[in-house]
């Protein structure tokens, strides 16, 4: 295996941050090498919204993280978000042949459970086995090589405004990157910051980013529900800006310095200095009356979560609780004001079960990041069609071949 074929690259083109982070696969495992963060100028809500703004941006980074790595960056893993972001769990049922389940049964009740109607301007980004079921048997996560003459899978489809992923793919191109694969940014983040043991238990992942929060429920070690809410960390700055009558720029700063998501957590003499707009004078405000502006809106952010949850039915299984991550989440009191909304545990979650730059990335900030990269690793031997691929033609005839091996 040469250099760079065992170097996968995680892109993950957020709202706040455009981050690329260059992993290397060693006998030891997954090291991280090279890491480049840049503010993120086109995007809004996790969406694109100015294409050369965030060329720019991934450039930026890209070129941070090869100098690191000290090596040149071709091909990433990019992760997606936003409110389009759509998904459903589906079934699908297939005879076997021979009476023994092969690699070419799974496939077909694969290609049986994704035959769903969607709509044109949609495109599939992932289709996620849950289960199978061979005859009456359930609870079955690899049935190759089983008896059986009847084949159930229970999937977890996940589907994006097609424009919303391609330019995703054009800006990565356009910034002299191939995109590998697609990720949904919840999933990729689960693979930094989840055990199986919560999976299997039960858990609810929340990444609080700045333009999206993003929700996936795991049990029996599986995806059951993913959602995402147009609503995060710039909403909070927002209301600094507004209530403090201070620029964006700087409620950032003081969200990041002196934010706390419980008021009750403060100390009531604690004072911080305001920057005010237009030249006036700086002036000195108690850290309380900050406390109390972020607060209501965290607790906003974590109730409209709490309701995803109980929509979705899974609120009976999740054992281990809620694992916030994403920049938002470091904020003081999060953990706690969260753990009163949702009534279980709650702890903070940040990238596992790497080596290298282990120090740099320890943070829920990196969990996407981090997690794009696991995800290649895991994921680097499967092909599929890719958005904006333009070879279509030779996909669609490698497909077909295959589909005739099956049958003769």
């Amino acid at each position: 295996m040469g250099k760079q074929e065992n170097c996968i690259v995680g892109l993950d083109i957020g709202t706040t941050k455009i981050c690329a982070i260059v992993g290397e696969v060693t006998d030891e495992g997954l090291e991280i090498i090279g890491i480049g963060t840049y503010p993120s100028r086109g995007l809004r809500k996790g969406v694109v919204v100015n294409i050369e703004s965030t060329v720019q941006s991934i450039k930026k980074a890209v070129e941070e993280a090869e100098l690191m790595a000290g090596r040149p960056i071709d091909t990433v893993y990019a992760g997606i978000a936003g409110g389009h972001i759509k998904s459903f769990n589906s079934h699908g049922v297939v005879a076997v042949k021979d009476k023994e389940v092969k690699e070419a049964d799974i496939r077909r009740v694969i290609d049986a459970a994704k035959a769903v109607a969607i709509p044109l301007d949609r495109e599939v980004i992932h289709v996620l086995p849950q289960e199978y079921i061979v005859d009456d048997q359930d609870g079955i996560h690899d049935p190759i090589g089983m008896c059986g003459v009847r084949l159930e899978a229970k999937v977890h489809i996940v589907t994006a405004a097609a424009t919303s992923a391609q330019n995703i793919i054009r800006a990565a191109n356009r910034a002299g990157l191939h995109v590998a694969d697609i990720v949904l940014q919840q999933l990729a983040s689960s693979e930094a910051t989840l055990s199986s043991d919560e999976k299997e238990l039960g858990v609810v992942l929340v990444d609080i980013g700045g333009g999206t929060t993003d929700i996936a429920i795991f049990t029996e070690g599986t995806i059951k529900h993913t959602a995402v809410l147009s609503i995060g960390g710039n909403q909070v700055t927002g209301d600094i800006a507004v209530g403090l009558r201070t620029p964006s720029a700087e409620a950032e700063k003081i969200k990041i310095k002196y934010g706390c998501a419980m008021t009750s957590m403060i100390d009531r003499d604690e004072t911080i200095e305001v920057p005010s707009v237009g030249g006036r004078k700086p002036r000195v405000v108690s850290r309380q009356i900050l406390g109390e502006i972020i607060e209501p809106r965290m607790e906003e952010i974590f109730t409209l979560v709490n309701r995803e949850i109980m929509k979705s039915g899974y609120e009976g299984v999740i054992a281990s609780g809620v694992v916030l991550t994403g920049g938002t989440a470091q904020m003081p009191g999060a953990v706690e004001l969260a753990e009163q909304i949702f009534n279980l545990p709650v702890r903070m979650g940040v990238p596992s079960g790497i080596g290298g730059l282990v120090d740099v990335v320890k943070s829920p900030a990196y969990s996407t990041g981090v997690g794009l990269v696991l995800y290649g690793m895991r994921n680097s031997h499967v092909t599929r069609f890719k958005i904006g691929e333009k070879n279509t033609f030779n996909k669609v005839l490698r497909r077909m071949k295959e589909w005739l091996k099956e049958f003769f």
